[in-house]
């Protein structure tokens, strides 16, 4: 059971994403929600609004503790600064449900108008680069030691930028595969969550 947050951001896409991968998602607005998930997508939108919704909706301090006790995550677009311990950029009111060691910049990409689209390798992730969709786009500054960096901008101006990253349980894009029905990133975060379920039967 895999969910994605429905508090803002585009959802559906994920949601089908997940479903084409014979996985069950559902949309979460509630804390009692998170109870019996699997994994949870923290999708693209307004990481602002994501984190003013998430305290009304009594889901920061559930989140937080779900994150904390190893459940899978991925965030993409604003779901990566939502998983960050550190943004720039943000509002000061802006609070981040935290997991990955990481100081990403909001908007670092620029506004809409700058918003384009470019190829990524991504470390463990077969079958060439990934096409991607950047949509006021984040970019990670730094990383600790226990971040994996999975990918970087190839070419243009921001080549050599840190857009995918891993730290154990937890998975962040600052691009929006779910907008390329190219699979593969979602296929890789399924199998996080199916192999964290191995390991707690285990």
């Amino acid at each position: 059971m895999i969910g994605v947050l429905a508090l803002q951001g585009d959802t559906r896409e994920h949601l089908h994403a997940v479903a084409d991968l014979d996985a069950i998602g559902r949309p979460v607005r509630r804390a009692d929600e998170l109870d019996d998930l699997d994994g949870l997508i923290i999708p693209g939108g307004e990481s602002t609004t994501i984190s003013k919704l998430a305290v009304e909706f009594g889901l920061l301090e559930p989140l937080r503790k779900r994150i904390a006790g190893g459940l899978p995550v991925y965030g993409s677009c604003a779901g990566m600064i939502m998983l960050a311990s550190s943004i720039l950029d943000g509002r000061a009111d802006q609070v981040p449900f935290g997991g990955i060691d990481m100081t990403v910049r909001r908007n670092a990409f620029g506004r809409q108008v700058d918003s384009f689209e470019g190829t990524v390798d991504i470390s463990g992730i077969d079958g060439g680069a990934f096409h991607a969709v950047f949509i006021r786009a984040p970019w990670v500054e730094e990383v600790g030691d226990a971040v994996e960096v999975l990918g970087r901008v190839k070419d243009g101006p921001a080549a050599g930028r840190i857009v995918a990253v891993r730290q154990e349980h937890l998975l962040a894009t600052s691009f929006h595969p779910e907008l390329t029905g190219d699979l593969r990133v979602h296929r890789y975060f399924v199998e996080m969550v199916r192999e964290a379920g191995q390991t707690t039967e285990g």
